[in-house]
């Protein structure tokens, strides 16, 4: 059960509650459920009790009682408790269910995974000022709410910077509008569209302007083109290319992450089938222990486990968290939701690929293990991947 999965049973069950009348109160348009904050109890926990106390005319802790029994019996459902003053807390059976689904998601939905169609009623405009920061950080915000089903108009104050193009920018309409708009306002960048597209180019530009809150400045500086661990943007596009590379590592060793697939090596005549690996992935493991200080791939330790291995949690999580991060990001007009989500996805890849590599090394053979880390570490760049296309940034599979 994914935490969408578990929004919808929470939701059935108030909706049944007021159909049974043992309720009497508006059945919200959503269920807000969040991952259990340290020293709380259980997988998620949600506060609809007490969001529904006041039109019940009840007490939230009475609402807990009669959602609850209505939610514990649900498939997908281990436990479910009442804490503190009324909040509902679940523990979900078979966790591993709920991480082979969010996976499947991702395999079957690709880059489109955590697109929906929560705001399909919605058809908005906004305006800016002729300003690239504005424009970018409005195209951004348009590719969100698209994602998330939404119909969207842009218009400018004047005609458009023709360089603006080249950051992907479009732009429906231009001059004042007969009817105020809501109007994006980032701080400004301060200078030109083309004088950034000179010094940095598009992809660093559009993530130098959209990694900031809009409210805050965007730094700018020359930091944005480091190739190294320290520069935000390498590290989410490295981790997805390195993901990619382990793709192609693992089919030089003849295996995938599908389920079906064997798990023997190919065997070339006259060839060591494990010097495939290296063949694969030398240029990638060489860069990354430049780069972030680890110790190559080829020289890891690997001590298969079964799946998820314990390193693997917080990017499971932040797997199963993405689809909310996207809305919460299209309802709050706010892009930088999404380029803190990549960045943690990115530090979660490395910190489960450097504790559970998901290649064989030296003479050992793939596994089942190996197979289940490979196809969490392909959804973690197929999640990267997407990121990076809704901010408009380019996702190279060599890097």
């Amino acid at each position: 059960m994914t935490p969408a999965d578990l929004s919808r049973t929470v939701l059935h069950a108030v909706r049944r509650a007021v159909d049974e009348n043992a309720l009497r109160a508006p059945v919200p348009a959503r269920v807000r459920v969040e991952r259990t904050r340290p020293g709380g109890s259980g997988d998620y926990a949600c506060a609809v009790a007490l969001q529904l106390a006041g039109p019940a005319e009840l007490p939230a802790l009475e609402i807990a009682r009669i959602l609850r029994e209505r939610v514990a019996a649900e498939p997908g459902i281990g436990r479910v408790e009442i804490t503190g003053p009324g909040f509902l807390s679940f523990t979900l059976d078979a966790p591993s269910d709920s991480d082979l689904a969010v996976l499947d998601a991702v395999r079957e939905q690709g880059i489109a995974y955590g697109h929906g169609g929560a705001l399909r009623d919605q058809i908005l405009q906004f305006h800016h000022a002729r300003e690239v920061r504005a424009a970018v950080t409005a195209h951004a915000v348009r590719r969100l709410l698209i994602s998330q089903g939404a119909r969207v108009r842009i218009s400018c104050d004047e005609a458009g910077d023709p360089e603006w193009s080249r950051l992907g920018v479009t732009v429906d309409a231009y001059g004042t509008p007969p009817v105020p708009l809501p109007r994006i306002r980032p701080v400004p960048a301060g200078t030109t569209a083309g004088e950034l597209l000179e010094r940095l180019g598009a992809d660093a530009v559009r993530w130098g302007l959209l990694r900031p809150a809009g409210h805050d400045r965007a730094p700018l500086g020359d930091d944005l083109l480091v190739q190294g661990e320290a520069n935000p943007l390498f590290r989410v596009r490295y981790a997805h290319a390195r993901a990619r590379a382990l793709t192609r590592g693992a089919a030089a060793l003849g295996f995938t992450s599908e389920p079906g697939d064997s798990l023997e090596p190919v065997a070339h005549e006259g060839a060591d089938p494990t010097a495939h690996k290296g063949a694969a992935l030398a240029p990638y493991e060489s860069a990354y222990a430049a780069h972030t200080g680890a110790e190559p791939l080829a020289h890891a330790a690997a001590t298969p486990s079964p799946h998820p291995d314990p390193p693997a949690r917080p990017l499971l999580d932040l797997l199963a968290d993405h689809p909310g991060v996207l809305l919460a990001a299209a309802r709050h007009r706010a892009p930088d939701r999404v380029a803190r989500q990549l960045e943690a996805v990115a530090h979660a890849f490395f910190d489960f690929h450097d504790s559970c590599p998901p290649l064989p090394s030296g003479d050992e053979k793939p596994s089942a293990a190996h197979r289940s880390r490979l196809a969490l570490a392909e959804a973690a760049g197929t999640v990267l991947a997407g990121g990076l296309s809704l901010l408009g940034i380019s996702a190279p599979a060599h890097l």
